[in-house]
């Protein structure tokens, strides 16, 4: 599932011919990063760690990779807002978004 969602963002950037689609598929790629985070700290059976009454046989769900997917998510948020802000920086003082047309105004 992961390699499939990472595909087919990359698909997205590589084929779009627009700035804000491009960044849509930049979070879609995001995504397949949470996927899998959750993926690897999953424990079938797993219960809370930060219980006092489970006993010491059971198994536990990693925290750390929970931590990192929240961490993940606060990082693609504050990415995703940069990149809008340069797209609309970049349609205000262009008048285009697209990034072909873009490259020919680099001077």
């Amino acid at each position: 599932m992961v390699a499939w969602i990472l595909a087919v963002g990359l698909h997205g950037i590589v084929t779009s011919r627009d700035l804000i689609h491009q960044i849509i598929c930049l979070v879609v790629v995001q995504s397949s990063t949470y996927v899998l985070l959750l993926g690897v700290g999953y424990v079938t059976g797993g219960v809370a760690p930060y219980f006092y009454d489970i006993s010491q046989r059971a198994k536990a769900v990693d925290p750390v990779v929970q931590a990192l997917t929240l961490t993940d998510i606060v990082v693609e948020a504050a990415v995703t807002a940069l990149l809008l802000s340069f797209a609309v920086q970049a349609h205000k003082r262009f008048g285009t978004l697209d990034p072909h047309e873009l490259v020919e105004f680099r001077g």
